[in-house]
Formats: C-alpha cells, sequence, structure tokens
C-alpha cells in the first residue's frame, strides 16, 4: 500500500485501529490518528532516495536485525516491526519519506505515538523526527525519549512540544532551528548499548489536535541580563509564531521577580505584573519588562534576581531569564592592579566548586542546557574539529561565543571563559578562512619570517569571530612518516621545528604577553607534550590506529635532544598553553614503563613547569583523561596531580567536576595544586583582557579571506614547494607552452587543504573557498588543458602536469597501516605513466608526507613536492610559470622504500631517494663553482659564524648548497652523498655554518 493511499484513507485505518489505541488521549475535537507506519508491509526495507525503513550503526557490526513478525498479540494488524541488536558505539533504524516526494505535513497534530514492547530494561530509548531540508538526510533533527520502565506493550505519546534541536550532531547544521512540523520526513529510534537485546514496536501514527503552544512560543531577547548596581535591567519579551501568522487566540504572560540571590528591597525594587498580546498581534511583537536595582557603597560579588514568567496561550521560554547585577568595587576587577594580585583575591573568594568549574573545558555540542555554564561555573569550551554554528559565518561564530559568555556573566563572580579551536593552519574550522600550508609545508620553506606572518593571519582571523585562544602550534618532531600527523609537524630535525616557533609570536605577539589583549593575538599552545612524533610503529593500543597514541621508547640523551628541544623554545617565547599527547613515554632505565603523558608528573610538573619555568598552564586533549589506568577518579587524580590544570572533557563536564571536588575533598588531591592550576588559568585570562572585553571585537572581521590575508597564503604555498628533480630545466613552464594537466589533485580544493580543514578528517571536493592549482596555472596565464584521468588525447602538447597525492585524514585515522600506505593510487601511476611516456613531464605530489615513487621517477622530468598547500593554488602556479623561483627545503628525508622507516637525518645508515634539506632552485642565477669555491665559502663561513653574523652565515651556507645539489643532481644521488648533505642542513640551523659548508664539501666530494 502507497504512503498517499495511507495518508487518504487515515479515517478508515483508524476504524481498524485497537479500541485503545484510537481512544487514548483523545478529544472530542481531535482529528483522526494517521497513521505513519503499520508494518503490514506497506513501507519496504529501503533507503533513499526511496522511502523505506533502513538500519546504521556507529561501526560494521552495531546495526539491529529487522524483520516484520506476524503476531497475534499485534497491537494494530497482524505484524510488528521486530528486531535484535548487541552494539558497542551507537546503532538504531531509521523511516525516511521518499526524497523524490514532498515532505508531509504533522502540523495539525499534537504529537507522534508508537506501541513498544517493553522489558523492563531502564533503558532511555531516543526518538528522532526529521524537519525541513531538502529530504531525510538533511534535515534537522529534533529529538526526546522514553524509557524501557515496564513490561508488555504499551502505547507511548511523544507531544511535539517535548522534542528539543540536537546539539550533539546535525547532518547538515541546522536549517532553521525551528520545529515547523510542515516539512516532515521521517523518523528515527536509537536503540541501546552495550548489551544483547530484543525490541518490537507498531503502530506509529500521529494524534490530538496542535493547540497554539506549538505554532506560537514566548521568548527573551536573552537568558541572562547583566546590569551595572543603580541601573534598570529591561527585559523584552517577544511572542512568534510559525510561518509568522498572527496569533489566532490571546497570549498572556505573567510575570514577577523572584528570589535569587539578590535581596528584595535592598539590592532592587521587586515587580509583578501581566503582558498581553491578544489575537491579532502580529508575529514579532515586544513588550519590555524593567526592574531597577538599588546602589549601596558596598563591594560585593554578582547577584541574581530570576524573572519569574507564566505563559499562557503559547510555550513559554525555555529558561527562566535571570538578571545579575554585576560585581563590583573588588580588587580582582581593577585592572591597574597586577595580575597577580588580581588573581590571588580572586581565587581567595573562590568556592571549591567554582575552583572545579574553571578547570573545566567542555563542547559547545555539549550544551543543550546553556544554563551549565553558570551551573557548573564553567571555565572554557571548545570547538571540536567541525563543531561550528550554523551559518558557518564570522558574525554567527562571533554571536555563538558571545552567548555562551552572556551565561558566564551569571556566575558570582563573573570569570569570562575562554574559549578555544584547533585553528591548525588557518582558522580552519571556518568557511571563507584564510587557509595557510599546513606545517609541513610551513617548515619546507625554512623562512622564519614568514611563518610568524602565517601566525599572525591566524590570529587575527580567530580572535575577530570572538575566539581567543588556540590549540596551535603543533611542536613535535615527526620521525615516521607512516604517522598520520606527520604534516602537523614543521619537520623530523628540532632545530628545524625550533626555527619555525616564531609563530607563536605570530599568534601572541610579544613573550610577555602583552600584546594578548589585542584584538588580532591570541592565546597559542605548544603541543603535544611529549614525543608524539617519535611513537614506534604498531605500538598504539587506540582501535586501529599502528603508531598515533603509541608509546615513544627513547633513552633519556635522545629525548632530551630530539622531543624536549622545541618545548623549552616555546616556553622562552611566552606561549600560554602547553597540551600533552595522548601517547605514552618509556625512557630507557628509568624504571617506569611506558607511562601515558597525562599522568607524567616527572615531565608536566618536573621538567616542563619547574625546570623550563613554563609559567602558562597545561590544557589536556581532547577525552584524554578517559586513557589513562584505573577507575575514574583515579584517572583524575593522576592526571591533576600530575601538573594538568585545565581537563578537557568534552560532554561530561558534570562528571569530570564531581570526581574532581570529591577527589580534593578526600585529600588525594591538594587544595594547593587546585589553587596552582586556577591560577594560571586566571592568569591568562586577565592577559587576554577577557575580564574588561569577554565579548567579540569584530573589528578586524572584514579581513577575514581577504586579499592581503590570503597574499601570505599564497606567498606560504610558494616557498613551501620543493623541487626534488628537474631533469633538462622543464621548470618553470613557460606561458606559451600547451600544457596537458592531469591528476586527482589538480582540481581539488579539499585534498589540497587536506585534514582539519571545515571538518576534523577534512574531506575532497568543494569545501572551503580557495584556489585549486589547475586553476592557479589558469591565472596565472598558461595554456593549460585539464583531463583528470588523463583519458583525453596526449598528442600536440609542449609539457605536462600531473598533480597526485593523497586526500585527508587526521590523526591516527591516518596512519600508514590503518588503510593508508605511501605508495600513490592506481589511477594516480596510471596518469602519470600516461602523461610521461606522451610528453616531458612534471609531477606534483600533494600529499601530508612522502610518497614512495622511485620505480616511476626515470620517466619523469621534473617533480615537486607540493605538501599541503592551503587554498591558494595560485601560490603553487608562481612557481610552476617562475613568478617565485622554487626555494623550498625538504623539512623531512625521502625515503626510497617503506622498509627504510624510520629513516632520520643523522642516522648511521643513510640512502633516501632525497635526503633532508635537499631542495633545488629555479632562481634565474644559479651559483657556480667548485671544490675552490668551497673552500672559500666554508673559511667565509666560520668567520661569518664567530662575528655572530647570522644573515651572512646562511647566505654562504646557502650558495655552498646551491653547488652541491646541481653536481648530484647531475650524477645521482648516492648514500655517501646524501648523509653528509643532510647533516650540513642541521648544522645550518644551529648556527654551525663552517661545519655546514664543510659537509656540503663531503657530498661534493661523494657526489
Amino acid at each position: 500500500m502507497r504512503r498517499t493511499a495511507l495518508l487518504a484513507s487515515a479515517a478508515l485505518l483508524t476504524a481498524l485501529l485497537p479500541l485503545g489505541a484510537a481512544g487514548a488521549a483523545a478529544g472530542a475535537d481531535d482529528p483522526a490518528p494517521v497513521p505513519v507506519d503499520r508494518f503490514e508491509g506497506e513501507v519496504p526495507f529501503a533507503s533513499q532516495p526511496a522511502e523505506g525503513i533502513f538500519t546504521w550503526g556507529g561501526d560494521s557490526d552495531d546495526a539491529p536485525a529487522l524483520r516484520l513478525d506476524e503476531r497475534p498479540d499485534a497491537p494494530e494488524g497482524a505484524k510488528v516491526l521486530a528486531g535484535t541488536y548487541d552494539i558497542s558505539g551507537y546503532g538504531g533504524f531509521t523511516h525516511d519519506y521518499a526524497a523524490d516526494r514532498p515532505a508531509h505535513d504533522w502540523s495539525a497534530h499534537r504529537g507522534i505515538r508508537l506501541w513498544w514492547e517493553g522489558h523492563a530494561t531502564g533503558s532511555k530509548i531516543p526518538f528522532e523526527i526529521k524537519d525541513g531540508g531538502a529530504n531525510g538526510e538533511a534535515s534537522e533533527l529534533w529529538t526526546t525519549s522514553f524509557t524501557d520502565d515496564f513490561t508488555g506493550w504499551k502505547q507511548i505519546e511523544l507531544p511535539f512540544a517535548d522534542f528539543t534541536y540536537r546539539t550533539d550532531y546535525q547532518p547538515v547544521g541546522g536549517i532553521d532551528h525551528v520545529l515547523g512540523l510542515t516539512q516532515m520526513w521521517g523518523y528515527a529510534l536509537t536503540l541501546p548499548t552495550g548489551a544483547k537485546g530484543a525490541f518490537a514496536l507498531d503502530g506509529v501514527e500521529l494524534y490530538g489536535r496542535a493547540d497554539q503552544s506549538l505554532r506560537a512560543a514566548v521568548s527573551t531577547d536573552a537568558a541572562v541580563v547583566p546590569v551595572t548596581e543603580g541601573g534598570t535591567a529591561a527585559v523584552r519579551v517577544t511572542v512568534a509564531t510559525t510561518g509568522a501568522a498572527p496569533l489566532d487566540q490571546p497570549v498572556t504572560v505573567a510575570y514577577t521577580t523572584g528570589e535569587g540571590t539578590a535581596t528584595p528591597g535592598k539590592d532592587y525594587t521587586p515587580v509583578s505584573g501581566t503582558l498581553t498580546f491578544p489575537a491579532g498581534t502580529a508575529s514579532g511583537t515586544s513588550r519590555t519588562v524593567r526592574v531597577s536595582t538599588l546602589k549601596d557603597r558596598l563591594a560585593e560579588a554578582a547577584e541574581t534576581i530570576p524573572l519569574q514568567l507564566t505563559v499562557t496561550g503559547a510555550k513559554a521560554p525555555a529558561e527562566t531569564p535571570q538578571i545579575v547585577v554585576d560585581a563590583h568595587g573588588l580588587p580582582y576587577l581593577d585592572s591597574r592592579l597586577p595580575v597577580k594580585k588580581r588573581v590571588a583575591d580572586l581565587v581567595s573568594r573562590m568556592s571549591l566548586a567554582e575552583k572545579a568549574g574553571q578547570m573545566t573545558q567542555a563542547e559547545r555540542g555539549a550544551m543543550s542546557a546553556p544554563g551549565d555554564i553558570a551551573s557548573y561555573a564553567l571555565g572554557s569550551l571548545l570547538s571540536g574539529g567541525g563543531s561550528v554554528p550554523e551559518p558557518n559565518t564570522p558574525d554567527a561564530w562571533a554571536k555563538m561565543v558571545d552567548g555562551f559568555q552572556l551565561r558566564a556573566q551569571a556566575t558570582r563572580f563573573q570569570i569570562p571563559l575562554i574559549y578555544g579551536v584547533d585553528a591548525v593552519h588557518g582558522h580552519n574550522n571556518l568557511a571563507g578562512a584564510t587557509i595557510m600550508p599546513h606545517n609541513i609545508g610551513i617548515g619546507a620553506t625554512r623562512d622564519p619570517a614568514l611563518a610568524e606572518r602565517t601566525g599572525a593571519v591566524t590570529a587575527s582571523e580567530v580572535r575577530a569571530t570572538g575566539v581567543p585562544w588556540d590549540f596551535a602550534p603543533c611542536v613535535c618532531v615527526t620521525r615516521d612518516e607512516r604517522w598520520g600527523r606527520s604534516y602537523e609537524s614543521y619537520g623530523e630535525d628540532p632545530a628545524l621545528v625550533k626555527s619555525m616557533e616564531t609563530v607563536i609570536q605570530g599568534l601572541q605577539g610579544r613573550a610577555d604577553g602583552s600584546d594578548l589583549d589585542r584584538n588580532d593575538k591570541v592565546l597559542a599552545t605548544a603541543k603535544h607534550f611529549l614525543g608524539d612524533g617519535g611513537t614506534a610503529y604498531g605500538s598504539s593500543t587506540t582501535g586501529t590506529y599502528t603508531l598515533d597514541q603509541g608509546v615513544t621508547e627513547v633513552t633519556r640523551e635522545q629525548l632530551e635532544d630530539i622531543h624536549l628541544a622545541p618545548y623549552q623554545d616555546a616556553v622562552d617565547r611566552g606561549v600560554g598553553t602547553v597540551m600533552p599527547s595522548y601517547s605514552s613515554l618509556d625512557i630507557e632505565g628509568d624504571g617506569k614503563g611506558a607511562v601515558r603523558m597525562h599522568a607524567r608528573g616527572d615531565m608536566i610538573n618536573g621538567v616542563l613547569k619547574d625546570r623550563m619555568g613554563f609559567d602558562g598552564f597545561v590544557i589536556s586533549d581532547y577525552n584524554a583523561l578517559d586513557q589513562l589506568p584505573g577507575s575514574y577518579p583515579q584517572q583524575v587524580t593522576a592526571s591533576v596531580n600530575a601538573g594538568v590544570d585545565m581537563m578537557m572533557v568534552p560532554y561530561s563536564h558534570a562528571k569530570f567536576t564531581a570526581a574532581l571536588t570529591d577527589e580534593v575533598k578526600a585529600g588525594r588531591i591538594s587544595g594547593k595544586r587546585i589553587d596552582d592550576a586556577v591560577s594560571r588559568i586566571l592568569t591568562e585570562k586577565f592577559r587576554l583582557g577577557l575580564f574588561e572585553h569577554p565579548y567579540a571585537d569584530t573589528r578586524n572581521a572584514s579581513a577575514i579571506g581577504s586579499a592581503a590575508h590570503r597574499d601570505v597564503a599564497r606567498q606560504a604555498a610558494a616557498a613551501s614547494q620543493v623541487l626534488l628533480k628537474n631533469s633538462g630545466d622543464l621548470l618553470p613552464l613557460k606561458k606559451n607552452q600547451k600544457v596537458y594537466v592531469a591528476g586527482s589533485n589538480a582540481d581539488d580544493i579539499g585534498n589540497q587543504t587536506g585534514g582539519w580543514t571545515i571538518s576534523w578528517q577534512g574531506s575532497s571536493g568543494n569545501i572551503i573557498k580557495g584556489t585549486t592549482i589547475l586553476q592557479g596555472m589558469r591565472n596565472a596565464g598558461g595554456d593549460v588543458t585539464y583531463s583528470k584521468d588523463a583519458s583525453a588525447p596526449t598528442g600536440g602538447y609542449d609539457a605536462g602536469v600531473v598533480v597526485v597525492g593523497e586526500t585527508p585524514y587526521a590523526e591516527g585515522v591516518g596512519d600508514v597501516g590503518n588503510g593508508h600506505d605511501l605508495r600513490l593510487s592506481a589511477a594516480d601511476r596510471a596518469a602519470v605513466d600516461k602523461v610521461c611516456a606522451a610528453m616531458r613531464c612534471a609531477v606534483l605530489i600533494v600529499s601530508g608526507r612522502p610518497e614512495l615513487i622511485g620505480d616511476q621517477l626515470g620517466a619523469i622530468d621534473a617533480l615537486v613536492a607540493s605538501w599541503l598547500p592551503g587554498t591558494e593554488g595560485d601560490g603553487v602556479a608562481d612557481v610552476l610559470y617562475g613568478r617565485r623561483a622554487f626555494t623550498g627545503q625538504l623539512p623531512v628525508t625521502w625515503p626510497r622504500s617503506e622498509q627504510q622507516l624510520p629513516i632520520n637525518v643523522g642516522d648511521a645508515s643513510y640512502d633516501p631517494q632525497f635526503p633532508y634539506g635537499w631542495g633545488l632552485t629555479t632562481l634565474s642565477r644559479a651559483p657556480a663553482g667548485g671544490a675552490l669555491t668551497l673552500r672559500a665559502l666554508g673559511l667565509a663561513a666560520t668567520a661569518a659564524e664567530h662575528a655572530h653574523a647570522a644573515r651572512t652565515g646562511r647566505e654562504l651556507v646557502t650558495r655552498a648548497r646551491l653547488i652541491v645539489q646541481q653536481r648530484i643532481a647531475g650524477r645521482g644521488m648516492t648514500a655517501a652523498a646524501a648523509a653528509p648533505f643532510a647533516d650540513a642542513d642541521h648544522l645550518l640551523l644551529t648556527g654551525r655554518y663552517g661545519a655546514a659548508v664543510d659537509r656540503l664539501t663531503a657530498a661534493y666530494r661523494a657526489a
């Protein structure tokens, strides 16, 4: 039976229902129930675009098994929908209406109901309905639930008034956030997890008559209304209807000031009364309630005055608005005092619960009840990867953050939130932002000043959206390119990583923190402390990861020289926060074995804070607490006592604050330790100027994605390109050449920007505003023909450009061995083979790490490591067509085979395809010379070193490197030449210019 027939014959079908179902909760004027599912076979097991019922789950084995059972006890008809489940993640089933037909109108009804066979499990069963949008999989999700606390069949009624908008997940991020009920696409039911079970349901239908409260709602302009002592608070009360129709019935709102922490008659003048909105009132009409506060001469914390609203004829506001008399006269509010004194005063006034709140960071998606910000005195919120407002615009970001910030004003001391994001290569969660090359490409530029400029652009764009804190930069040292986070590192050499930490000044400004209150600076985060780039292949125990979150096994000397070195530089640069790694550290001979970094007090307290003098605060990684051994209270105690000051607990802020306060009361965490953590957090909030200016300063928002910002990204993209091979000087191309362009990554902005772009993992396709490499070549004036798979005829071209590489990934999802390898796809290899067999060709590899291409290298005339250049493909075109010279150098060693991994500069056995530091140039005048020239350069470099003439020393070494590269490129790379060549770049970065030229001379002789 078709759905249209079902709806048309609703009255007939109602007569078939059991008396209990037809009559339950039915009023005399109620319309007949309208069936949605009878489960008699009229709706097939199918999925979109057809109408049907289908299952889903977090893992392949999480989806339930469904069947239609004939049962004599069926509440409606002869059959019921039955099934079994065994769910570890999440799972359930959906009924979607056909996507190629109009949506359904449920607005005439009070709610939706179903028969459920109870098993008294006590499980809560979430039930969702799908409202608006293009189809059932691109609609808003509205949710409620019922509890299986009974046995046998029971009809469950779910009034539409009980459904709330899902804040933790929306397939498209929201349509209009209004449950309109006029364009409904179906429903979904989520089954319990953690134990095997069976279920049965029947007779899903719409019931009852809609009342006006479903179409009309009363709201206030804000849930929190701050007012200075002695001022008058104005609370605007608005009535609005779905579809903006006038009221068809009157709405009244009785108001009265209730009992808060403020004292009536002393702190404010009580008010009460009634607001009336007669029938015919236009939607959007407002009335104002005013409450006058009284001034005295006392210094006081903030005090609250609830404004109780009783609504008749419409849906009441979800929350009681709170008028807040601002804190005043207390020393911590005096911006003239030193930060240290302000912090001490505030900490001395706070309760344990308030201190625990400051140590807690929750995800914005967890704020389905935004009042939790004040209830738990939360110190921080974050947007995880892909957690964005709808629409994803600068203005929506600022309004979202300001809305959360307003909630913090309802706390006693009005301590502002500090909001954080992972802006790891630009404001990468924001559509339209300027996206820089990932760190691996920035390392390839060897340009600390340019790195600083990229940080400054990022900071400006992030702060303009109301966000004062960036979880960047990653100062890890990548030692194995099988690691799925390799591209988050500046390179394999700690000296290179340290040289790129100028980005911290770009983000924060001056090292003393005095620039943090500027509207174009943000608090930076050095991550991930410690050794995350050194995890051993196969050591991870997180899901299917092979390296990420695994174990770093090192000697004490290796730990100091490789992994710790960048953190001292970050501390010296004044970095405000540090984030520990998910990984474990196993130091040879210390007797501790492998210990998770979030519990390594010897490293966090002992080294970072005590020895290095870090005075900022330590923020945990996302849910990292849960990976520690022991019970939850033991995990909390271990991490806090190890020195973690703020815990990123995205969806468990209530659980964490309760456990933390209990552990302090039990004496397992000292009050002194809590005060230290809170003092560190508050210090950064004061430095950021959040107490004086908690809300977004959007004056720089017009510069987000601006030409000036994109020009910085373009320069970075150009400087990051590493020319590995250039036989016959194929590059740069000439504009009068006919160029054949192919490959999967030539015209894909998603692949070009990589992971951590719009979403956590990133994605292929047109996901963000920018210029692809193909578009950049066309913009440069090139005569270009494009065939992605190289299927177009290849005759008549002067040169080919094949752009290949990886698709996006993030973290351990991208680990080699976790569905990834270091080889090009079959399609990419085929494109390279076809184009390079037909014409002289250049191959660009767009990737987060080296790709193995040795078996095709002989047929390739020019090879470029393009890394992940970001949104500005024009920058890649700039070097392809000679507008800028190729100057980039390898930040990591390019291996010949996967069996060589890990391979790094300084290894005893070192025979790569291309060594660390390699990078040919297309400068118009390449330096000439031989052994005698190198000897003279060595003497001059030594003199520059002794004179501390860094710029001169670098220029001399660069000249020597280019001479040596020319010789090696002409004769072929050998292990004898590769090792000293790579050593030279490390020596250059450590200021040993004479020794660098000596090693280059050795490479020259070995070539």
